[in-house]
């Protein structure tokens, strides 16, 4: 039962401390995930979250329930996908209790522009680290730089730039390289 505990109360935490989609809540994610309960390397948690994204549904939930069955089969997936879901639930609908009284207020309209900010700032640092621990080589320097420029400057699906980024490396590794490793 403890872990069952541990993985709603991990994700809660994540699904209720971060605004802004999967991007903002890597850095609870990297933290609860691989630094506080050591489920994953932080390795491992790039590859969970880049199939999370790759599949339809929500990145955050799609890494909890991962994360969840990894650790504790089926049960451990429901449990952490509630426990991802159940801010969302509580906060969604204690705002749309109030909601007209509060949206043209200028405080809150200035706290959420607040937050927003950090949350860029929040995604830039995790893009940055992760960047670090990922990117290995001048090639996936190339690959990374090629995937953005369609995924900043034009509206290409994210699922055509991840396969095609899949594919450039798959041909890297078998035609130019030859299988070899390292």
């Amino acid at each position: 039962m403890k872990i069952y505990w541990q993985l709603f109360c991990a994700f809660f935490r994540i699904g209720g401390l971060t605004f802004g989609g999967g991007l903002a809540q890597l850095p609870m994610l990297k933290f609860e995930i691989v630094q506080k309960y050591h489920w994953m390397d932080e390795e491992e948690l790039l590859d969970v979250y880049a199939i999370g994204q790759c599949t339809p549904g929500i990145i955050a939930i799609n890494t909890a329930t991962y994360v969840g069955y990894k650790k504790a089969g089926v049960p451990g997936g429901i449990v952490a996908t509630i426990g991802m879901v159940m801010p969302s639930l509580i906060i969604i609908t204690l705002a749309a209790a109030i909601l007209q009284a509060i949206i043209d207020n200028v405080w809150v309209q200035h706290a959420i522009m607040g937050i927003r900010a950090v949350v860029c700032a929040l995604m830039l640092n995790t893009v940055l680290t992760m960047g670090r621990k990922t990117l290995k080589n001048h090639f996936a320097y190339v690959i990374c730089a090629l995937a953005f420029l369609p995924a900043f400057f034009t509206k290409t699906p994210t699922l055509v730039i991840v396969v095609a980024a899949a594919l450039i490396g798959i041909i890297w590794y078998v035609v130019i390289r030859g299988g070899e490793t390292k």
